[in-house]
């Protein structure tokens, strides 16, 4: 055949060369387009194949209040959706200085050398005054961190309340779907608000001190009720008789409160992290637990309950977003800002105002 016969692969396909008409800007935009769509679903298998450094970054995505990073957000979620709910999802609170960080680190440590792969997600407190956060449980699990079977992501409170992250409910997704099959949620450890990590965890572990006016405090209902169990920490040294004392106490104190619908009885353990004395215990303890609500069914039908709960707090969160990031309501925000400041209107009506003001923008 000659070359003047020959024709091309181009001329095979039925393609045509690129046109010059086209616009840079757009093809661009195609490229753009499409290497992020490649770097997602890039990212979704290396999850899945227990990447901790890509599990960090889709932490980070999710985590992000960029309007442009919401969609991609979500299809990440929807492709690690069906690889979650294969763990124990472990909320441990207490109020600063109970030693919640070394309690952690030794917790996470034994279950390591049982063969678990064990996740932090560790939320520290952000400044009203400067929004900031230190974020230093890493620094804090120094041990923890160098293991190759551990994940320790800090994230900040932000203006969340119930002593969690704005995200902690998606992290717990994204951990599961890693591989991670214990979940542990350190709260932000205010003492008496910690409601928001109950709705989203398995077992409620509440960490008290001894000798410190504690007994007294534990005593209190509210975040007493939420708890699965109750470890004095510390109980080491001199402190130890003050522990056993203490945990006499809770024991009369837990008397008190109604049967839990799990059927569980929650009970008062001693520990201490830094001697890793009765870590043990503790998790003997969750696994009774785990092993009773999967037998009588309420394992199943709490996650299930939590499911809807956290349904209802999407369409709020949404509904929220909306009405703050429209223009016109932030222009009659500030109207009625202006006329609450000049005592022409009450709070209470300039709400209602601007309420049925958005109902009318559809």
């Amino acid at each position: 055949m000659s070359e003047k016969n020959q024709k091309s692969a181009l001329s095979e396909s039925g393609s045509k060369p690129a046109s010059a008409n086209v616009n840079p800007k757009s093809a661009q935009k195609i490229r753009a387009s499409r290497k992020n769509k490649f770097e997602e679903e890039d990212l979704l298998q290396q999850l899945l194949n227990g990447n901790k450094t890509a599990l960090g970054r889709a932490i980070t995505l999710v985590e992000s209040n960029q309007f442009s990073h919401r969609k991609k957000a979500q299809q990440l979620l929807e492709g690690a959706l069906p690889y979650s709910q294969k763990s124990i999802r472990i909320g441990i609170t207490g109020v600063p200085g109970v030693g919640k960080s070394t309690f952690i680190e030794s917790f996470g440590s034994y279950l390591i050398e049982q063969g678990k792969k064990v996740a932090v997600l560790a939320v520290d407190p952000s400044s009203s005054v400067s929004h900031g956060s230190i974020l230093g449980d890493k620094t804090r699990m120094e041990n923890l961190v160098k293991e190759e079977n551990a994940f320790i992501r800090p994230s900040a409170s932000g203006s969340s309340l119930g002593g969690v992250a704005k995200k902690t409910r998606e992290s717990i997704i994204l951990c599961e779907a890693a591989g991670f099959d214990v979940v542990l949620i350190e709260t932000v450890g205010v003492g008496q608000s910690e409601t928001t990590v109950h709705s989203m965890t398995d077992f409620f572990l509440l960490l008290k001190l001894a000798g410190a006016g504690d007994e007294l405090q534990g005593i209190k209902r509210g975040i007493i009720e939420m708890a699965d169990a109750i470890v004095i920490n510390k109980a080491d040294g001199d402190n130890i008789k003050a522990a056993r004392e203490a945990k006499l106490e809770f024991n009369r104190a837990l008397q008190l409160y109604p049967s839990k619908e799990s059927g569980w009885k929650p009970k008062v353990a001693l520990s201490s992290a830094l001697k890793q004395t009765g870590i043990d215990s503790v998790w003997e303890l969750i696994k009774e637990f785990e092993k009773l609500g999967k037998e009588n069914g309420f394992f199943l039908k709490n996650r299930k309950e939590q499911n809807k709960f956290w349904l209802l707090q999407t369409i709020n969160e949404h509904l929220k977003n909306r009405f703050y990031q429209n223009p016109v309501m932030k222009n009659e925000l500030e109207i009625q800002l202006k006329a609450i400041e000049n005592n022409k209107i009450t709070a209470f009506a300039a709400a209602d105002l601007l309420i049925e003001k958005f109902e009318n923008l559809d």
